[in-house]
């Protein structure tokens, strides 16, 4: 490749769309809080759906399943569809598509459709978050990427964070549907709007039908796949109890390990590796993959925990935690106003901190709290979770070369999205797993020789027999029983929170690792 200060070159350094920024950057995020926000807004519908399609919410679970396999896929790999179709006919193609397999969702009269649908849907959406991302840091000069990754904290960001508010909201008063349908007129905005503003800069690369990596993608596909399944499944068949799991899990591994290899070899790769050797960008991914992590595990448990112990309703749970989105979106303001006057690193380690006493103060919840009890620590996890991904969006990915700008928007959202199914996967595993520790050891004080239980037994057995239902030892034991289930699922709960909130904490020192982001004298004059 040529060197950018080779003659001819500053042409390409120095090329700025011919739009306003503002324009192109209303024009992307259409079809990215569209993506996003299908990721989480169905979550809180599965019930519903398993009820209207006749299948168990066992089996529901798929239509999570089979989006993020297929959105796990595309995602790494889009920097390589851009070149070979053109970026801008592919954003154009991903658009149609998902809003297309959005209607499909919506009309499913099974799960085998719903699923089709929903893997149309997860490969369709896949590219759309890293190719906007990678729009608006090319659209906007230097001094406002800040600003620019402001408004993309916004799409993705707040919308997993309102999508089980909108989902809970539509789901009781509408359908199910409904929370697929509303992306076909937004789908369709978007596609105009990119067809009208948005164009292909210079510096991508061609691809030919000569130069595709089919050994790496159909590797990655395989691995990334199989991956997402292992994960969502596996605390269902008690993981590696599980035959079937442990053979995956070495085809993950396998796959995964002969992908990396080949891909650094390869003449064309699929997904260049090698970008990973950028220190910013191989700090800010691992720290993007924990915050992922976190963001997604918090918004499953809260809603859950709000449902099942605490006994909301869908809109209810989502709504509780709305706040969050509140407290993402003002700060996401804020520091795009301020960002270029103070250094990234310190409103990384900032919200770093913030996002980790939020989810340690989660960790005090109990079964007697109200909604107002959680109001702020969900604002100070918003408030952090944005604090963290603005700056450090910029400061992953501004050091990489414009022609590397799409497959790095690739990886680093890829990691986001892989943290976050980790994420869940060790939540759901620590809830189902310490809810049955402490339920045995607070089993232990179930006995006659304790004081504080047999006066709790008594009084209940007296109250059971003053509703007219009788003093019946094991009527009363029962009732015990179940509020020792619900204390041990709090228990669980809380340590969940707790634990996320020493990972965000233990993120801080790699901030230390990041260096000093460094502008190019071309995309200074570029930038004027």
């Amino acid at each position: 490749m040529a060197d950018a200060n080779e003659p001819g070159q500053n042409k390409i350094y120095e090329w700025h769309p011919r739009y306003n920024p503002w324009l192109i950057a209303l024009a992307v995020m259409l079809s990215t809080f569209m993506e996003v926000l299908d990721s989480s807004v169905a979550n809180v519908s599965l019930a519903h759906m398993a009820g209207n399609l006749s299948v168990s919410n066992h089996e529901a679970t798929w239509v999570l399943t089979s989006y993020l396999v297929s959105n796990a896929i595309i995602l790494p790999a889009t920097a390589w569809f851009s070149g070979f179709f053109g970026r801008k006919r592919f954003l154009i193609l991903c658009t149609i598509l998902f809003t297309a397999s959005s209607a499909l969702c919506g009309f499913a009269n099974s799960l085998g459709m719903l699923v089709f649908a929903r893997v149309i849907q997860g490969a369709g959406g896949g590219a759309l978050v890293p190719i906007s991302q990678a729009i608006l840091l090319e659209s906007f000069p230097v001094e406002k990427r800040g600003l620019a990754m402001a408004v993309f904290a916004m799409g993705v960001v707040v919308a997993p964070i309102i999508g089980p508010t909108v989902g809970g909201w539509i789901t009781d008063d509408y359908s199910w549907r409904w929370i697929f349908f509303i992306n076909v007129p937004l789908g369709i905005l978007s596609v105009l709007m990119v067809k009208k503003f948005v164009e292909d800069p210079p510096y991508i690369k061609k691809i030919h039908t000569s130069d595709i990596d089919y050994v790496g993608f159909l590797l990655m596909a395989v691995g990334l796949g199989i991956l997402q399944v292992v994960l969502d499944k596996g605390q269902e068949v008690d993981w590696f109890e599980a035959a079937w799991l442990c053979w995956a899990t070495f085809l993950v591994v396998a796959s995964l390990t002969a992908f990396v290899f080949w891909e650094l070899h390869a003449k064309n790769p699929v997904v260049n590796l090698r970008i990973l050797k950028n220190v910013n960008f191989a700090t800010g991914t691992i720290i993007m993959a924990v915050v992922g992590a976190i963001l997604y595990a918090t918004t499953a448990l809260l809603p859950l925990f709000l449902q099942s112990l605490m006994g909301y309703s869908a809109y209810l749970a989502g709504l509780a935690i709305s706040p969050r989105g509140i407290g993402a979106f003002l700060t996401a303001i804020i520091i795009g106003r301020v960002g270029g006057l103070i250094d990234g690193r310190i409103f990384v380690a900032l919200g770093l901190g913030i996002l980790g006493w939020a989810c340690y103060d989660l960790g005090k919840l109990n079964l007697e709290i109200g909604m107002m009890n959680i109001v702020w620590p969900i604002i100070g996890s918003g408030i952090g979770i944005s604090a963290i991904f603005v700056p450090l969006s910029t400061i992953t990915l501004a050091n990489l070369k414009k022609e590397d700008m799409g497959n790095g928007t690739g990886l680093f959202n890829l990691m986001r999205n892989i943290g976050g199914s980790i994420g869940i996967a060790l939540a759901t595993t620590l809830i189902a797993r310490m809810s049955q520790v402490h339920q045995a050891m607070m089993v232990s004080h179930l006995t006659p020789y304790d004081l504080v239980f047999q006066e709790r037994f008594h009084t209940i057995s007296q109250l059971m027999a003053l509703t007219g239902r009788g003093a019946s030892p094991s009527l009363a034991l029962g009732v015990i029983y179940q509020e020792l289930l619900r204390q041990s699922a709090l228990l669980a709960y809380v340590d969940n929170f707790r634990w996320f909130g020493i990972a965000s904490l233990l993120c801080i020192p790699l901030v230390f690792l990041f260096r000093k982001v460094h502008v190019p004298k071309d995309e200074l004059i570029a930038a004027h």
